[in-house]
Parts: structure tokens; C-alpha cells; sequence
């Protein structure tokens, strides 16, 4: 799959955005005054402004307040109205930290579990489709899950939970890869069965489609050399897990805060590397007619 700027960066920090959000509602931490408004701020302008950045992969952004009301058959639809709920519940819950002092817990953990929520419907826009066996897998959305969940833990300053986290989500990654590069010849999808032209005989492309490319190569054929896979995924297991992991241990015994600042930036470099592979080197099977798989 194309790996589209736009959707990265949503799949990035939206994820981290509404994981700080997370643990904002379950009182992890639980400030008051001006110290509440900056860390919901800084979660909404992650969280908000990673869903808009998603807005630029569509071809008609004006038209995307419809698929709200596709939510009986669409993850999409489910993503945006969890989003909304989410944004809202969360809203009232740190306008009472922020000019009340107020813990509404209750109002907290509906808004945290939305939060968690959002992620999990945008992970399973890609684990519901079919077409791409990486992506159709129960790993997808727990690894949307881990991630979101981390880097939360680490912009709370939950340096306990972040370590566990991080480690989880660092075995998570590397399961998600090594199952994931035998899926689609585990799937049984090739040129036979996907023209079903198979029971007839062996089935093989007398020659391309056409002689160009088209929109299909481009969104549905992209293709990676291996080189660039093994280095991508040394900085996500580096930059991504590895690298936090050590500056945390650090933060607990130095107390030195700029090491912690330092490992959310390192996660979110490893984080853009992985969400860069996701699409990458997802084997969609249209590529099986242009003799892409």
C-alpha cells in the first residue's frame, strides 16, 4: 500500500494523543489549574490534529461529516463518532480540572475508555479488509493498542507503566512483523483463485493490464526494496522502544526531565518509521494482476 503522509502522521499522533487522553481520564495523572490545561492541550492538539491531518488522504475532504452516518457497516463511520464523544466527554471532564478542581471521575473513565476506543476503530478499518491478509489479523489492533497506550504512559510521565509498555509493545511489533511477512502466502491468494479461473487449469498473465501505471499500482502495488525494511525496522525497534527504555531508567535515577522529553521524541521517530512500514509493506491482492505478489 502507498504509504500516504497524511495517514501516517494521523495513525502517529493521534494515537499518542488520545492515549495521554487515556490516562488523563483515569487520573493518571490527575492535575488541577493551569499544569490540567496544558497536558489536555497537548493531547487535543495531537488527537484533533492528527484526525484532520487524515482528512488530506480523501479525495473530498468536504464530504467527510457523511460517513458519519454509515456507523451501522462502517469502522470509519464508528472512528468518527467515538472520536466525537470522546472529544466532547473529555472536554467537560478538563474544564472541570482545569477551572473547578474537580475530578468528575465517572465522566473520566467513559471518556478514557472512548479514547482507547478510537484507537481501536481505526485499527480495525485496516484489520477488517480481507483484500490485505498483513492487516486482517487480531495483531492489528493490539498493536494499535500498545502503541497508543505507551506513548500515553510516556507523555503522563508514567515512567513505570511507559517501561512496561514499551516492552510490550516492542514484542507486539516484532510478532506483527515476522507473522505478518508469511500471511499472504498463508492466505492461499494468488492468480488462480483471485481470477477463479483455477479450476481450468494453471493460471498465468499472458502479459500486463496495460503498459502504464494507473491509480491501482499506486495505491495497491507499492513496493519496498528489503534493505530499506531491515533499516526501518532497526529504527522503529531502536528509536521507537529501545532508545525510551534506556533515557527512562535514566529519568528514575537522575530525575533529569529533559531525558524524559527526549524519549517521547525518540518514540515518536521509531513510531513514524513504523506506521510508515505499516502501509508499506502491506501486499494488497489487486497486485496479483499486475504480477506485483
Amino acid at each position: 500500500m502507498h504509504p500516504a503522509p497524511s495517514v501516517i502522521i494521523f495513525n502517529t499522533f493521534s494515537g499518542i494523543g488520545f492515549g495521554l487522553l487515556f490516562f488523563l481520564g483515569i487520573g493518571l495523572p490527575a492535575p488541577t489549574g493551569w499544569v490540567a490545561f496544558v497536558f489536555f492541550a497537548i493531547a487535543y492538539i495531537l488527537a484533533v490534529g492528527g484526525l484532520i491531518a487524515s482528512t488530506f488522504h480523501l479525495g473530498h475532504p468536504e464530504r467527510a461529516i457523511k460517513a458519519f452516518s454509515q456507523w451501522r457497516t462502517s469502522w470509519l463511520s464508528r472512528e468518527g463518532i467515538c472520536a466525537v464523544a470522546a472529544l466532547i466527554i473529555m472536554a467537560i471532564y478538563g474544564a472541570g480540572l482545569v477551572f473547578f478542581g474537580t475530578k468528575l471521575s465517572i465522566l473520566g473513565w467513559v471518556g478514557a475508555l472512548l479514547s482507547l476506543g478510537v484507537v481501536y476503530t481505526t485499527s480495525m478499518i485496516y484489520a477488517q479488509m480481507k483484500t490485505v491478509p498483513r492487516w486482517k489479523h487480531w495483531s492489528t489492533p493490539a498493536l494499535f493498542i500498545d502503541l497508543s497506550v505507551a506513548g500515553g504512559a510516556l507523555l503522563s510521565g508514567n515512567i513505570e507503566i511507559a517501561l512496561i509498555m514499551l516492552v510490550i509493545a516492542s514484542g507486539m511489533t516484532a510478532y506483527y512483523w515476522m507473522s505478518g511477512d508469511r500471511r499472504f502466502e498463508e492466505s492461499g491468494s494468488n492468480l488462480a483463485n483471485a481470477t477463479g479461473l483455477g479450476g481450468i487449469g494453471s493460471v498465468s498473465a499472458f502479459e500486463p493490464p496495460h503498459t502504464g501505471s494507473n491509480y491501482l499500482l499506486k495505491e495497491f502495488a507499492f513496493e519496498v526494496g528489503r534493505k530499506h525494511v531491515r533499516k526501518l525496522r532497526m529504527i522503529t525497534m531502536s528509536f521507537g522502544f529501545a532508545i525510551p527504555f534506556i533515557l527512562l531508567m535514566l529519568v528514575q535515577a537522575s530525575g533529569n526531565h529533559f531525558l524524559a522529553l527526549l524519549a517521547v521524541v525518540s518514540h515518536i521517530v521509531g513510531v513514524l518509521a513504523l506506521r510508515w512500514l505499516f502501509f508499506a509493506q502491506a501486499e494488497h491482492v489487486v497486485g496479483l494482476y499486475y504480477g506485483k505478489r
